[in-house]
């Protein structure tokens, strides 16, 4: 609301801009100095900086609030424009480095966000077979936020990978992060005789040995790791972020037509301690292997799968004999559809081909679907479109956490 008396008495200017003055600055209106006759400009001198008000041609009385300068549309305006300013600069702007076996997975990646920018690197190999490596441009990536998409698929290739893990923090780089979807050496985390190699271990050690960047230790982001006490294998110069597929998982059940009659199924009690806190929703059967004579058996511990399509659910599959028996004891006790889910589909020697699909209501010699994630690149080209497979893509789970 406009003021009605004139300017007779001092006037308080408001310096709240000013840290250093108090916070209502008095002026006398006589001291003031009036440099032309269209308007009024009172002054503060002999201060650390100029602070002046203007009055409009013609009157002595201050301004209403509508004829100020900034309309309340044009402050809106400002204050919405500073926030995207800010939004975007805590937006990380990433370069993603990739091997072979990792390049369609970076791409669909890079698909999920416009900042994760694709750089390739030169893979080339001496005559006796040790790699020879070249990164690109090497000078360019100074200063931006770095990562790595590896695949630890078979020991031949990690000793390559692991030299540009390596190289890539000592570029002056503001920070390193390293996905590695799937932990290779997970299932072998402990010594059951005196002589057993935990090479969990061992992998750990290597990867808490990565040189830190100018942001500090690198960063781990791993997916459903075997065993979770697997964490503490890591020393201080690294930091693991682990993540899970099961999400993905709960995503594509939301889907199915028969969706409010899915119950899931553990294959053993490791398996439900993983993840059945992220799957207490669904009704929870639990199988267990059990001794008779020289066999080992699956049997239900609990839970009922009577009617229902079951999900049997575990955070890798090789050989997939677990998974089989599974089937069969869940088909005989009255399981209307039997499918299965597992994040790491490693399938040595092809043992994909053991799973058959079930496209007939048939559940004791099919599946009706096998869900995987893309975190094993060489085993999703095996399978890709061949029922009952489905890869269910990692890529906006990565490009997320490229972000924290």
């Amino acid at each position: 609301m406009a003021a009605t008396s004139p300017l007779k008495s001092p006037l308080y200017i408001n310096t709240a801009r000013a840290p250093n003055l108090p916070s209502l600055l008095p002026v006398n209106p006589s001291q003031a100095k009036i440099l032309t006759n269209r308007g009024i400009t009172i002054r503060c001198d002999n201060l650390p900086q100029n602070l002046s008000v203007g009055f409009p041609s013609g009157t002595d009385r201050i301004p209403s609030i509508q004829s100020s300068s900034l309309s309340l549309s044009s402050s809106v305006s400002m204050a919405a424009t500073s926030v995207s300013d800010s939004a975007s600069k805590n937006v990380k702007r990433v370069c993603l480095f990739y091997c072979d076996e990792t390049r369609a997975l970076a791409q669909r990646i890079a698909a999920e966000s416009d900042v994760i920018e694709l750089c390739s690197i030169t893979w080339r190999t001496f005559e006796d077979g040790f790699p020879n490596l070249f990164i690109p441009n090497a000078q360019a990536i100074r200063g931006q936020h770095v990562a790595f998409l590896a695949s630890f698929s078979s020991p031949k290739v990690i000793f390559e990978q692991l030299s540009i893990i390596y190289a890539l923090p000592k570029l002056f780089i503001s920070s390193f992060t390293l996905v590695l979807p799937f932990f290779p050496t997970g299932t072998s985390e402990r010594m059951e005789d005196e002589g057993d190699v935990a090479t969990a271990f061992t992998l750990a050690r290597i990867l808490s040995n990565i040189p830190t960047s100018r942001g500090g230790p690198t960063s781990l982001v791993t997916f459903d790791i075997h065993a979770l006490q697997e964490r503490f294998y890591f020393g201080d110069n690294i930091l693991p972020c682990f993540e899970s597929g099961i999400p993905l998982l709960k995503n594509r059940l939301q889907q199915l037509p028969d969706s409010d009659n899915i119950a899931i199924a553990f294959p053993d009690d490791g398996a439900w301690k993983r993840f059945h806190k992220q799957l207490q929703h669904f009704p929870t059967i639990v199988c267990a292997k059990v001794r008779e004579g020289s066999q080992r058996i699956v049997r239900i511990k609990e839970g009922d799968p009577q009617g229902r399509h079951v999900v049997i659910v575990d955070d890798l599959v090789q050989s997939g004999g677990t998974l089989v028996e599974c089937q069969k004891v869940l088909a005989k006790h009255g399981a209307a559809r039997i499918s299965a889910y597992v994040t790491h589909g490693i399938f040595p020697n092809r043992s994909w081909e053991r799973f058959e699909f079930d496209n007939g209501g048939h559940p004791g010699k099919g599946l009706t679907y096998f869900w995987i994630t893309d975190s094993c690149p060489l085993t999703v080209k095996e399978v890709i479109n061949k029922p009952p497979f489905e890869v269910l893509s990692l890529a906006s789970s990565i490009a997320a956490a490229l972000q924290i």
